[in-house]
């Protein structure tokens, strides 16, 4: 775990982190608010509030009785809002900068695929 970020929000992390992977599919059962706490050697309330955040957001379910279970299309979910998430923290300020320098949309595109090329 991580010095000064929020315990929880590295929990609800650490799960979304196992739906994207594929490590943690699907309609499967994710680990249950006692389990993230022994493991993590956290307050149970902690890893509660963890899993109440993707509960919230549809990534998990609760089946009475049996635990929390990712959801159906949980991670396709996830990736959309990863990939906005990309687009706002990086493409966002990178076509500003662009603009700010006289860089034509194109002009980006083709340094993009440049830059790739060379980190393949």
């Amino acid at each position: 775990m991580e010095e000064g970020r929020p315990l929880f929000l590295q929990i609800a992390e650490e799960i979304e982190s196992q739906v994207l992977e594929g490590t943690l599919a699907e309609q499967e059962r994710a680990p249950s608010t006692n389990e993230l706490a022994a493991f993590h050697r956290i307050n149970p309330a902690t890893a509660a509030k963890g899993i109440n955040l993707l509960v919230d957001r549809g990534i998990l379910v609760k089946r009475r009785g049996l635990g929390m279970f990712v959801a159906e299309g949980a991670r396709e979910q996830l990736r959309a809002e990863r990939r906005r998430q990309f687009a706002d923290h990086y493409l966002t300020p990178l076509l500003a900068e662009a603009r700010h320098i006289g860089l034509e949309v194109e002009t980006v595109i083709q340094l993009l695929r440049e830059r790739a090329e060379q980190n393949t």
